[in-house]
């Protein structure tokens, strides 16, 4: 995977899907990103509009446009155009091809952190190679002679270790763990972030892995490797594990790598009130009990040390009745990321150190 040094401009493609769940790699990228410099969304059902106040109501001059045209005849030097959704299976919809192709013909490189690489499209890397521009799929695997057994030295690390784990995919983990790390910034906590997927990297993650394109006998290895050696060169006060799927997901149980590969003693809980299913729908199954959720945490050795609440489909009215709920009922705090923060959690981790 080549690697970007340079806080290069870049759009983002989400194609018509910038409003739904699926564009949560572009959410990642509207929010913040140290890696590149995002300059536009390109979304035809939402352009003109600002891609900030489209996610969720907070102007952060990023504008939409409806082609990668519009975004050359208003932003100059664009360098790169990012994949903007996370799809199931990785798959690349076949309306994103020709804007793809636009993109390398305005000599605009592409990265992609889907599963479908263009680099190995026979079309797509001919006309990148003719156009002189990079392809990055940011989810190739890396070679088996670059990859990291597991090794006991993790037990050793006493610096606090905290996991961010959600009872369902596309819940808020990754969110919720970059706040955590920027509000640690403000208090002078030096508190990093390990990534383990794609959106993480294209953040401006140091430290991590993308663990969906990862060997399976050696993801635990790669997470300890990527604590290890984030302990190792930054010192942290605190280290925060990034999480993926669920426990109990059926499509893709993960999370338990985390709280024993990782030796996570410590974990904030992504729940959702008005999610009933996984995934939403029925056929999956329904959500186990928050309470069931943490007592089997616990039976892992970690600790749930609060909770972090999505608000989707929620009035606020609804959200802080849930916070309160919450908080009655388990005792510990009770987060709402894009209401109020995590701030909260702050007291709680200075006890940890």
């Amino acid at each position: 995977m080549a690697e970007i040094f340079t806080k290069y401009k870049a759009i983002v493609l989400t194609n018509g899907m910038l409003a739904e769940q699926g564009a949560k790699t572009a959410h990642g990228l509207i929010r913040g990103t140290e890696r590149f410099e995002i300059v536009g969304v390109i979304d035809y059902v939402h352009a003109g509009k600002d891609a900030g106040e489209v996610l969720d109501g907070q102007y952060r001059n990023i504008s939409v446009l409806a082609t990668v045209e519009d975004a050359i005849e208003k932003i100059d030097q664009i360098k790169y155009c990012i994949i903007g959704i996370a799809t199931a299976g990785g798959v690349l919809p076949e309306n994103f091809m020709p804007v793809i192709e636009t993109c390398i013909k305005k000599k605009i490189s592409v990265v992609n952190g889907l599963h479908e690489f263009l680099s190995e499209n026979s079309h797509i890397a001919s006309l990148a190679a003719e156009y002189g521009v990079e392809l990055i799929d940011v989810r190739k695997p890396k070679l088996k002679k670059d990859l990291h057994f597991w090794t006991p030295a993790i037990l050793k690390i006493n610096t606090p270790i905290i996991a961010v784990i959600g009872m369902d995919c596309a819940m808020g983990k990754r969110t919720t763990c970059r706040m955590i790390r920027q509000v640690c910034e403000g208090e002078d906590i030096n508190a990093q972030m390990i990534y383990t997927g794609q959106t993480g990297w294209l953040q401006g993650g140091r430290y991590g892995f993308i663990f969906d394109s990862t060997l399976n006998d050696f993801i635990s290895g790669e997470l300890a490797h990527a604590i290890l050696t984030c302990h190792e060169e930054t010192k942290p006060d605190v280290i925060l594990l990034e999480g993926q799927s669920a426990l109990r997901n059926p499509s893709g149980p993960c999370g338990s790598e985390l709280l024993v590969s990782g030796n996570a003693k410590y974990t904030v809980l992504v729940v959702a009130p008005k999610r009933k299913y996984y995934e939403d729908d029925p056929e999956w199954g329904p959500l186990p009990s928050v309470k069931s959720e943490i007592e089997l945490i616990k039976m892992y050795g970690s600790t749930v040390i609060a909770l972090a609440v999505n608000t989707e489909n929620c009035t606020n009215e609804e959200a802080f009745a849930y916070q309160a709920e919450l908080e009655k009922e388990h005792n510990i705090p009770i987060l709402l990321p894009l209401q109020q923060g995590v701030s909260k959690l702050i007291p709680v981790i200075k006890q940890l150190l």
